[in-house]
């Protein structure tokens, strides 16, 4: 079964790096607080991750390069220079600001997003380099482990195609750099989360006014259960705005609309969300087959149009748990959006397909039918 991995790496302030000079200097405290797991994306093993580092030292700390490396045999996998490190390092409580200037008592986090070779490392080491007062210094941080990948692979959470993958790394405002701090503890939940949208040949989104969601081509698809699975939670009663220019912000006890969560056997948790009002078929704790229908896909809680949300995670809630990674038996690839931001519903996708893609995590921006 699988376990929840936590790695936590500190180093606090006054802890003896080491500067060119060879004398002691304060350091940032280091945080690998969800062990990464390799996950298959475009035919590669790639790791998701989070470095955090907090300046509790006296003064200013700019961080100028970061190295990571096999723990076991010190072989560099990645290394990123200032230029590469500032679209990827968000300050905590300014989303929108990327700075490598760290101030006293301020937090910054470091997405990381590892393409790995044919080996997977046991463990990693970090190499950060930063400077105060034009003095350069470096820690090596203690291994983090690496989790084994998910052996359960998951059916196909919907029928057809075609579906858009919706994700990317460094949207600020999307899944991927969203924490929420619930219960006393900051989680990510949306690390590997996917939105699905379903488009035409021409990458249209809609048929019709765009206002209106039910002329959304994916509006009222079945959902349908990834695996053999027990219901963990349900909600089917909350409405729809009639309009998509209508549907305000929601509280964080609706933000994932009408939703369905099933526990894996694995202890992994699935979790759909913005499914339509009344549509959803599971109840609390009964038994589902994989490839059942549980709900229809709407346009309930926080969304910017119908689709589908899902992801996994390790607690049975949307919010409160770590995204983990996962991967779906089969989905056929037809093509991509080179750039969903400015494409999606406007642009048509780049065909490429078909090409079955087996025991994978779909690309961002992939188009694929699920068949």
């Amino acid at each position: 079964m699988l376990k929840p991995h936590h790695a936590f790496v500190a180093l606090l302030c006054l802890t003896g790096s080491a500067t060119a000079q060879g004398q002691i200097a304060e350091s940032f405290d280091v945080a690998v607080l969800q062990a990464p797991a390799p996950v298959r994306v475009d035919g590669g093993q790639r790791l998701l991750y989070e470095i955090h580092l907090t300046n509790l030292a006296s003064r200013p700390l700019a961080i100028s390069r970061i190295e990571v490396v096999d723990a076991a045999t010190a072989a560099r996998l990645a290394a990123y220079d200032e230029a590469q490190l500032k679209p990827r390092t968000v300050v905590i409580g300014s989303p929108d600001q990327q700075s490598l200037q760290v101030s006293r008592g301020d937090r910054v986090v470091v997405f990381v997003e590892l393409e790995l070779g044919v080996r997977n490392p046991a463990a990693l080491r970090h190499v950060i380099q930063y400077a105060a007062n034009d003095k350069t210094s470096s820690l090596t941080t203690a291994s983090v482990p690496v989790a084994k990948p998910a052996r359960l692979e998951l059916g196909p959470p919907l029928r057809g195609g075609p579906w858009v993958a919706i994700y990317n790394y460094d949207w600020q405002r999307g899944h991927r750099r969203v924490f929420y701090t619930l219960e006393g503890r900051a989680r990510l939940p949306g690390r590997f989360a996917i939105d699905w949208v379903k488009v035409d040949d021409q990458g249209r989104t809609e048929a019709g006014d765009a206002d209106v969601p039910a002329n959304a081509f994916g509006y009222g698809a079945e959902v349908l259960a990834v695996a053999d699975a027990t219901v963990i939670a349900v909600r089917s009663d909350l409405a729809e705005s009639p309009t998509v220019s209508g549907n305000g912000k929601h509280s964080l006890a609706d933000a994932a609309g009408n939703h369905v969560v099933l526990g894996l056997a694995d202890g992994r948790f699935v979790i759909y969300e913005h499914l339509k009002p009344g549509s959803v078929t599971a109840s609390v704790g009964s038994r589902v087959r994989r490839g059942q229908v549980i709900g229809a896909l709407g346009f309930t809680g926080d969304s910017t149009g119908p689709h589908l949300h899902f992801h996994i995670a390790d607690a049975g809630a949307p919010l409160t748990g770590e995204g983990l990674p996962y991967a779906f038996s089969q989905f056929i690839s037809l093509g991509r959006y080179p750039d969903i931001a400015n494409g999606l519903g406007s642009k048509p996708w780049e065909k490429s397909g078909p090409e079955q893609i087996d025991s994978a995590f779909p690309g961002p921006g992939v188009v694929i039918d699920f068949k």
